[in-house]
């Protein structure tokens, strides 16, 4: 934007030195010729005094030496025509074009008695000769006319020179304007660029639950302030409006554990006092029953993944892997699958408050859901260009393509997946925890079959 507001102001600045420099450079030019008409007008008319006598006594050969000097001296070309024959009668150089219509128009008029007049604005691009003809006149009666053919070299090119010094006058005032422009462009964009970044930041802050930092008002146009006041409400707003969303979820999910603890609690004690259908909805109550502790339990991990009550701290990759894989072992036994660690050390990462552990519970519960006995669950740490690269792959049915980019979601599953005990919040947990330190979730489907869920943390440090 500043780039366009400095094209508005040269534009405009350039619009008015032309509408003042046009003028002024054709004024300049008028003038330079006014001069030189008046100069040669006043030459001629006295070549046309001189040449009564003369012409009188017929004896107009006594002007050529007087002529010529003049055409040494000034290098113009003077005639002295003959009123009946239109023919010089005598002239300072040979080869004057007497014959051009400028110069024929000219000689007509004078030796109709006129005087000649101003002839239009000659440009410096424009090399004809200046020419003037006036009447030789005794005792009122026209005798013939005297032309002078006079060069414009010395005028164009004086000129030029003022045209020049216009020009580099406009350039300097350009200059200038465009200098001046700078500060005053900065002041006026300032709490635009500031509106800009901060609408840049809105919604990674929203999300990761950081505060939204005001764009403030303390600079610029009044209108901007406004605007920047207006958003910063509209910024806060959102932010609350969002943190009582996971305020709520939070206390819900913690308020529905004490009266689904106790509605587990009976349904346990009806053991043994049922029997036959009855018996059937019982087992079936407590698995639902075990199902919704399960989806309060994530919901409340959404809840602490979104909270900005803490800040990310430093974490140590490889540690949490080894011991994240040791916590997991056991419930890869009784499936028979092996999990096997690859890759390399990984070093320091910066991640929420066990939130490395939670994206490693997360994952590895998937993998060991959805992977076939007695196969694999690997998982490789790289690190690369300052991020920590963590893979989790399992042998499992894997998704379809279309349906990577939704596996995110909250309460997302595949279709082919509604038979498999979850919630669907474990891989937008995940997401939510990395997206907190600006780190990214990518899931891909191996040419062997199963899916790999990558995520990426930024770096700290050297590697380990």
């Amino acid at each position: 934007m500043r780039t366009r507001l400095l094209g508005i102001v040269f534009f405009l600045v350039v619009l008015v030195l032309l509408g003042l420099g046009v003028p002024l450079a054709t004024s300049v030019a008028g003038s330079e010729q006014q001069q030189l008409f008046f100069d040669r007008l006043s030459d001629t008319s006295r070549f046309a005094s001189l040449a009564q006598q003369p012409l009188l006594d017929n004896n107009a050969e006594l002007l050529a030496p007087l002529l010529q000097r003049y055409d040494d001296l000034y290098q113009v070309g003077v005639a002295v025509l003959d009123r009946d024959t239109l023919r010089p009668i005598v002239a300072s150089r040979q080869g004057l074009d007497l014959a051009n219509p400028t110069v024929s128009n000219q000689v007509r008029g004078a030796l109709a008695g006129r005087l000649p007049d101003e002839p239009a604005l000659l440009l410096p691009w424009n090399d004809q000769q200046l020419v003037l003809a006036e009447p030789v006149l005794v005792n009122g009666e026209v005798r013939g006319a005297v032309v002078t053919f006079s060069p414009t070299d010395k005028m164009r090119q004086r000129v030029l020179g003022w045209w020049a010094l216009l020009v580099f006058g406009a350039l300097l005032v350009l200059g200038l304007a465009v200098l001046l422009a700078l500060p005053v462009v900065r002041w006026t964009l300032r709490p635009v660029r500031r509106l800009d970044d901060a609408t840049g930041a809105l919604l990674a802050a929203v999300v990761a639950g950081r505060a939204v930092d005001p764009v403030g008002a303390d600079s610029g146009p009044p209108e901007l302030r406004q605007l920047g006041r207006s958003f910063d409400q509209m910024a806060a707003n959102v932010g609350d409006v969002l943190a009582a969303q996971r305020a709520f979820v939070a206390d819900a999910s913690h308020q529905l554990r004490n009266p689904l603890t106790a509605l587990r609690l009976r349904l346990g004690n009806l053991d043994g006092h049922v029997e036959g259908e009855a018996e059937t909805h019982q087992v079936a109550a407590l698995a639902e029953a075990d199902r919704l502790n399960r989806i309060l339990d994530e919901l409340l991990s959404m809840a602490r993944a979104e909270s900005s009550s803490v800040d990310p701290v430093p974490v140590e990759v490889d540690r949490v892997v080894t011991g994240r894989l040791s916590a997991w072992q056991v419930a890869a036994s009784v499936k028979r699958v092996h999990l096997v660690l690859d890759g390399e050390p990984g070093g320091m990462a910066l991640a929420p408050p066990r939130g490395l552990e939670t994206i490693l519970d997360a994952l590895l519960d998937n993998a060991l859901k959805f992977t076939g006995d007695d196969t694999f669950v690997s998982v490789e740490v790289h690190r690369r260009d300052g991020r920590v690269r963590i893979a989790v792959r399992d042998h499992g049915p894997g998704l379809r393509p279309e349906e990577l980019e939704r596996a995110t979601d909250r309460f997302w599953r595949s279709a082919t997946h509604q038979n498999v005990s979850g919630s669907g919040l474990g891989l937008s947990i995940v997401r939510r925890i990395v997206e907190r330190v600006d780190g990214s979730v990518e899931l891909d489907l191996p040419e062997d079959g199963g899916l790999r869920v990558v995520v990426e943390l930024p770096a700290i440090g050297p590697p380990g």
